[in-house]
């Protein structure tokens, strides 16, 4: 039984770490290539700046699913034998 409980601990934390890591990444190309663009044309700046915020927040939605997934296996963790253990 501890050894389910600690795989499903290091399962969470890995779930959450590349979940941080791969939105991070790619937050910051989309606000790079952002800045490339409107700097290239800053005409349509405002609109690029509307569509780089509605991304910014699917990406970020995106790693929050992922808690949110860590979170369930964390606290209500589905793969515990029921009547095994607390």
């Amino acid at each position: 039984m501890e050894n389910i409980l600690g795989l499903v601990a290091l399962a969470c934390g890995l779930i959450v770490g590349l979940g941080a890591i791969g939105a991070s990444i790619g937050i910051a190309l989309m606000g790079g290539k952002f800045l490339e663009s409107s700097a290239r044309q800053p005409e349509l700046m405002n609109e690029l700046q509307t569509k780089m915020f509605i991304l910014a927040g699917l990406i970020d939605a995106a790693f929050l699913i992922g808690v949110a997934i860590a979170l369930l296996f964390a606290f209500a963790n589905p793969f515990q034998l029921p009547g095994v253990g607390a």
